[in-house]
Formats: C-alpha cells, sequence, structure tokens
C-alpha cells in the first residue's frame, strides 16, 4: 500500500472519539479514501468515504475491507448500555481483537485503539479488567505498530446523557488542576483532543508498541 496515499478504517465511527477522528480524516489531505464500519447508515456524504454496514458479530465476513493503511478502532461502551457484562465484554474485547487480528492478516500498518487509564488485566475492577486483557491480547499479537490511547474521563456531546459524566464534566474544570505530577493522567479529556492524537500519531508511522496517557495526548 502507498502511504503517500493513506487509506483509513474506523471500527466505532459513531462514538464519542470516533466522531470526532471522522472528521479529521476526511479534512485530512493525508488520507485518500476513509471507511467506516457500522451498523446502520451514518449522516455523512463525502468523496472519500465509504460506510460498510456489518454485522460485528460476524466480522470474519468483512475481511477485505481491512485492507487499509490504518485501523482505528474506537469501540467502547458501559456496562449499563451493554446490558451485562456479557455483553460489555463482546464490545469491549471481542469485537477489537477480531479486528486486530483482521487488521494485521490484510496487512494493515498500524493499529490504534482507544483504551482507558487504570487497564489492568489484573485489576478487581471488571471495566478496568477487560481493558487490560484487551490490551495484553493486542500485545500478543506482535503487530507491526500498536498505539494505545488512555483516557480518562472522555469530555464531549454524546447523544445518549450520562448522569456521572454530566456531573464530572462540570466539576471537571475546578478540580482538573489538582491532577498534577504523576496524577495528570487521571485529568479529563475531550474526544477531540484524543482523536488528533490518535490522527497526528497515525501520520507520523512509528513502529513497536506505544502507550499514551494525558500528558501524550495533550502533547501531541
Amino acid at each position: 500500500m502507498n502511504v503517500e496515499n493513506r487509506s483509513a478504517l474506523i471500527v466505532g465511527a459513531t462514538g464519542l472519539v470516533g466522531n470526532e477522528l471522522l472528521q479529521l480524516l476526511l479534512e485530512s489531505d493525508e488520507y485518500e479514501k476513509v471507511k467506516v464500519l457500522v451498523r446502520t447508515p451514518i449522516s455523512i456524504d463525502h468523496p472519500k468515504l465509504t460506510q460498510c454496514l456489518v454485522n460485528f458479530d460476524e466480522l470474519n465476513n468483512y475481511e477485505d475491507e481491512f485492507a487499509v493503511n490504518d485501523v482505528f478502532c474506537c469501540l467502547g461502551t458501559t456496562i449499563k448500555k451493554a446490558g451485562s457484562q456479557e455483553a460489555f465484554r463482546k464490545v469491549d474485547f471481542e469485537y477489537p481483537l477480531q479486528a486486530a487480528k483482521l487488521s494485521a492478516k490484510q496487512g494493515a500498518q498500524q493499529f490504534l485503539i482507544v483504551s482507558a487509564i487504570g487497564a489492568d488485566p489484573q485489576s478487581s475492577i471488571f471495566y478496568s479488567r477487560v481493558k487490560g486483557e484487551i490490551e495484553a491480547a493486542l500485545s500478543q499479537l506482535q503487530l507491526p505498530s500498536l498505539h494505545i490511547f488512555r483516557p480518562s474521563l472522555i469530555l464531549g456531546k454524546r447523544n445518549e446523557f450520562r448522569f456521572g459524566e454530566k456531573v464530572s464534566a462540570v466539576l471537571s474544570p475546578v478540580f482538573s488542576p489538582l491532577f498534577i505530577g504523576k496524577l495528570n493522567k487521571y485529568k479529563p479529556i475531550q474526544a477531540r483532543k484524543i482523536a488528533e492524537a490518535m490522527y497526528r500519531t497515525a501520520i507520523r508511522s512509528r513502529k513497536g508498541e506505544h502507550i499514551y496517557k494525558w500528558e501524550q495526548m495533550t502533547s501531541l
């Protein structure tokens, strides 16, 4: 694949970060083609954009869609929205892992994923444990270029109301200055900033595995 005419695939383009990232890639001169995997069509019409309607439980049927330069995985849900721990694990572990395997099989050069601060496969907290497990599973794939983004609270305009996040967003300007030094990784971050960090990381084309927390994401 010609890096001068980059192509990208976003898995999870309808979420908070994924939507911001999609806008960036469509506006960028770096990318000639942008594909999204979605369950239902999105209301965006752009000459660079291809929408692929998929059943995420059958990702293997869409293997050819992963033949791109860069794959961005922005999938993520909450246990409340998913309905159960099993359903949550499917979205935050099974789908991203399958996407990464297909990316590797099709020769994608980079895989970039949104994880979460506190990701730890040994965590007693289910959410953090699943995030840690997907990171560990991705590391074992030995992808040519793996970039893991670990935000804390993600700020932005969501389609659904989340009471806890709304309260945290209101309080964040007050408490964010207290997160200094080693604590800065817990600072809330705008979805746009994460998307920008993912985009800028991708066009740098760094090999190997890299992890980005608040400080790294905001500096990009």
